[in-house]
């Protein structure tokens, strides 16, 4: 009741705060709505003006919060979205209903290959030189293909715009956790450069679990150490063509076992030209390289064995057609060669190739009103899979500051080379068997949003409804032999498969230095069942009806050469409820209904700069010391508050 009672002053305080404000000065800290996004339809929009609904989490936001990586600050942002874990503690998202799998998360428009536990690997999106971040909820596979049917996360990184500048920060917190970075930015007549490189790591430490009759508790917590090389250079030999480089490194290191410690290595490239053909014609061609390995260092032996590499070689062509009356057509065509290597498959090696073409058609009817529609088809060589997806949206301006946004989109997810190859012995428990035959999953998705801006306010709410058909997950175990003693898991189709719900956001900032930000999300998940209408047990934890999001900040300068900037957030997770078997290692004991409590986690930060140059943070993250009662896959992996020091230095 205190942190309701503290949420319920804090924003009284900002009521009559902007109250006075209004009563003394007619001039406000505005919303900028000219933000260019391109996410949504794949073309430069204002935000302002996109007929797709687009939630854009900005470079001073990223500051604000001050989060390693892409997994806190979503948390941190949206309401709806939280982080658990699969087994050996890899991080697993539910984002408004919608798992890793079925949220295509993108780097300047490319994919990610390689995944932990059916989520891509989250701790290689770090927030060193990131622009922005922009999300698109609801189908999107008629621009981006399968595995975005619950949405669009694409990370936007900077690029160069002054001769020279160079930025180091660091941070230090609890259990000996420690971030370093820096960025190089260069950038002359007809180039720019930008290198930006990260370290992060934290130990292993112990928690205390209370009795638990569920038993499934854990009592240590694995630490990890990443490091993170990106390079990116731009030719520009004239006005109207330019040539993009990129290349990366990354390594992550998690000891489970302290003489086979697990290692992740990526490496990624990449060529992208950019031709101005005429003020109306642009042609983008491009080439994306990914590979990500799995590894156990025998450390004993000086053996680093690779148990795992998936491989994306990407070529794609993109035509942008503007017209006089504002009216643009996107035509595009990519081809995917995926190759997977993994010791659980059962040749150990497989491929696919993956070939797509789309067109869009963005119509701007009146000034008030503008549509967008487009139409896919993908087909994949493994099983001559193939899909047609549309979508249509529309943006209706009936008021100044006013916009309202609705459309409906197709989404589909083709199974992966694991799901129908896989045979996994899950430490005896089970084996966790793929099945050749699977049908893509697809699903439906309608939406509507109204966002009202004015002055200092601005206020969005949301609806949308997703129908999914033959979701793919594993199933109901079974034996194959009556002398067999070990369960088979297989991947399925299950049966239909709906999640629904709704968001209000609610924001302002004044011109004194003081915002306030308020988001609310409802969902309403279906429980899945297999075919036969039994209820499917998962480790993954299911949405939770309600969530929401609290950030109140206050920014001045008290003079030339100093500033400071206190902000306090707060995120509050309804308590929901998971099927699980009672005992993992015997499941014939049957299921039970596991109740899995709400919490809120709050954060408070203190930001300092001295001149243009030197930035010095101090936070309390958890500060509430909230620890759960008994530690599992899903609960919140904190052990009370933790409080970090950050020192920043930008040239």
């Amino acid at each position: 009741m205190r942190i309701f009672s503290t949420i319920v002053a804090l924003l009284s305080f900002t009521t009559a705060y902007s109250q006075t404000i209004q009563e003394t000065d007619s001039t406000y800290r505005q919303f900028d709505l000219n933000e260019v996004v391109v996410t949504g339809t794949r073309t430069p929009r204002f935000l302002k003006d996109t007929p797709i609904q687009t939630r854009v989490i900005s470079a001073r936001d990223i500051a604000a919060h001050d989060a390693t990586n892409v997994q806190d600050l979503l948390q941190a942002e949206l309401p709806g979205v939280e982080f658990s874990y699969a087994m050996n503690q890899q991080t697993h998202l539910n984002f408004s209903g919608f798992s890793g799998q079925s949220m295509l998360f993108l780097v300047d428009g490319e994919r990610l290959a390689g995944e932990t536990m059916d989520d891509i690997d989250f701790s290689r999106l770090t927030t060193e030189n990131i622009e922005r971040i922009e999300i698109v909820k609801g189908a999107a596979s008629a621009l981006y293909g399968s595995s975005a049917s619950g949405g669009v996360v694409n990370i936007i990184t900077k690029k160069s715009t002054k001769p020279l500048s160079v930025s180091v920060n660091g941070r230090l917190g609890k259990h000996n956790s420690q971030r370093y970075g820096g960025t190089i930015g260069a950038k002359g007549t007809h180039w720019d450069n930008t290198l930006s490189i990260a370290y992060n790591s934290i130990d292993n430490y112990s928690v205390n679990s209370a009795n638990d009759p569920v038993t499934r508790v854990i009592t240590d917590i694995y630490g990890e150490k990443t490091y993170n090389v990106k390079e990116q250079v731009t030719w520009t030999p004239r006005k109207d063509f330019s040539l993009t480089g990129r290349a990366g490194y990354f390594f992550r290191e998690t000891a489970r076992q302290v003489d086979i410690p697990e290692r992740y290595r990526d490496f990624s490239g990449g060529l992208k030209m950019k031709w101005d053909i005429s003020p109306d014609d642009i042609l983008q061609a491009s080439y994306a390289f990914d590979q990500y390995d799995k590894s156990d260092y025998y450390t004993t032996k000086g053996l680093d064995i690779r148990d795992y590499s998936n491989v994306q070689n990407t070529l794609r062509l993109l035509f942008y057609h503007s017209s006089e009356e504002g009216h643009t057509c996107t035509m595009g065509a990519e081809m995917t060669h995926d190759y997977l290597y993994n010791t659980k498959l059962l040749e150990k090696t497989k491929s696919q190739d993956c070939f797509d073409v789309f067109v869009q058609y963005d119509w701007q009817i009146t000034d008030r009103l503008e549509m967008v529609a487009a139409l896919r088809y993908d087909y994949f060589s493994e099983n001559k899979d193939s899909h047609v997806t549309p979508k249509v949206n529309f943006c209706y301006k009936p008021l100044q500051g006013l916009a309202i946004r609705g459309g409906y989109g197709m989404g589909f997810r083709s199974p992966t080379l694991k799901e129908r190859y896989y045979n996994f012995d899950m430490s005896g428990i089970w084996i966790v068997e793929g099945t050749e035959s699977l049908k893509s999953e697809t699903s439906h998705n309608f939406n509507l949003s109204a966002e009202y801006t004015k002055n200092i306010f601005n206020l969005t709410a949301s609806l949308y409804y997703n129908k999914v058909k033959d979701k793919i997950s594993t199933s109901a175990p079974y034996f194959k032999s009556v002398t067999d003693q070990i369960p088979y898991l297989p991947y399925s189709n299950l049966e239909d498969y709906s999640v629904y719900g709704g968001e209000i956001a609610l924001q302002a900032r004044l011109k004194n230095g003081l915002s306030a930000k308020f988001t609310y999300a409802y969902t309403k998940e279906q429980t899945p069942e297999d075919n036969d209408g039994n209820k499917i047990n998962t480790q993954y934890i299911p949405s939770r009806p309600h969530s929401l999001n609290f950030r109140s900040e206050y920014e001045k300068r008290l003079s030339k050469d100093y500033a400071f900037n206190i902000s306090l957030n707060g995120r509050f997770l309804s308590s929901t409820e998971n099927v699980e078997y009672k005992n993992y290692y015997n499941i014939s004991e049957g299921t039970i209904t596991v109740s899995y409590p709400a919490y809120t986690l709050w954060k408070l930060s203190f930001v300092q700069r001295f001149g243009e140059h030197i930035k010095l943070t101090a936070a309390i993250d958890n500060m509430f010391n909230y620890k759960p009662k008994y530690y599992y896959l899903n609960s919140p992996l904190t052990d009370g508050a933790n409080v970090m020091i950050g020192l920043g230095v930008d040239f």
